[in-house]
């Protein structure tokens, strides 16, 4: 492992579970960047969660005291429009279900988004974590599902981790209530763990799979994808994933850590030991 560990050059860090639950941010997050920066080790922050724009996420960052620029984040919005504009070009006109905030981003690259109304006919249908869901729109978009209209999805996770006592239903719930309706499933389902998740990053910095370390707490998720793309597959257990669950899970993580802070000192040890 150690390695594997003297070849990693970036590190992958899902948000919330890994690097804050919550609004909470864990303690070891701080330190940890720090030392990512003494290795010379790039980072950059991905998230599933599609009901906040990159600006918007960037801020929430500043307010829990991560300085990052807008290179150093990546969210399913911005994959899901890559794939737009490079798998499905003729999808101009999309119907969402997602945020205000998510929306902005969408009408900032150049998509026009339509109305609900049956008189407004989309391209597509575009689903994203919509916090600010209603009923009729709901219905709106499986009436246009059920018209046959390609169904794309930002992301599949079902629930958000939240540390207030309640459920956070997510994007990958809103899809199942549309296939119970439609009985169709989404063509299309971007983020995590689709690999291009972690391509887009590869990508940007030039990076070999073998380079790159992805961090997060989700099995189905971001181990998923770790293991799909070919990069390290470190499961920290702040978040969803218990340790038997993981010890019980095929494909095995890569690397499971209690936490940011012992995966940092596994790092170091590793690039302690090559010099």
């Amino acid at each position: 492992m150690n390695k594997r560990l003297r070849n990693i050059r970036h590190v992958a860090l899902d948000m919330d579970g890994t690097i804050y639950s919550g609004g909470t941010l864990f303690k070891s997050t701080r330190p940890f960047l720090s030392l990512l920066h003494r290795l010379r080790i790039g980072h950059t922050f991905l998230t599933n969660n599609s009901s906040k724009s990159a600006e918007d996420y960037l801020a929430r960052l500043r307010e829990i005291g991560i300085s990052a620029t807008a290179g150093q984040l990546y969210t399913s919005t911005q994959a899901t429009i890559e794939h737009l504009r490079q798998q499905m070009p003729a999808v101009r006109r999309l119907f969402v279900l997602g945020t205000v905030s998510m929306r902005r981003e969408l009408e900032s690259a150049g998509l026009a988004l339509t109305a609900d109304s049956a008189n407004e006919e989309p391209d597509s249908v575009l689903v994203g974590f919509d916090t600010e869901l209603t009923f009729s729109r709901l219905c709106r978009a499986a009436y246009w599902i059920s018209k046959g209209k390609p169904f794309v999805a930002t992301h599949p996770d079902r629930v958000c981790p939240t540390d207030q006592p309640t459920v956070l239903v997510d994007c990958g719930a809103i899809c199942a209530a549309l296939k119970e309706a439609t009985g169709r499933a989404p063509d299309v389902v971007l983020g995590k763990p689709d690999p291009c998740m972690l391509r887009g990053i590869l990508d940007r910095h030039a990076l070999l799979p073998r380079q790159l370390a992805m961090v997060g707490d989700r099995l189905y998720t971001d181990m998923a994808m770790a293991h799909r793309a070919g990069a390290l597959g470190v499961l920290v257990l702040t978040g969803e994933t218990t340790a038997a669950a993981a010890g019980r899970h095929s494909p095995a993580p890569d690397l499971i850590v209690s936490g940011l802070a012992e995966f940092g000192e596994r790092l170091r040890q590793a690039r302690q030991e090559q010099t």
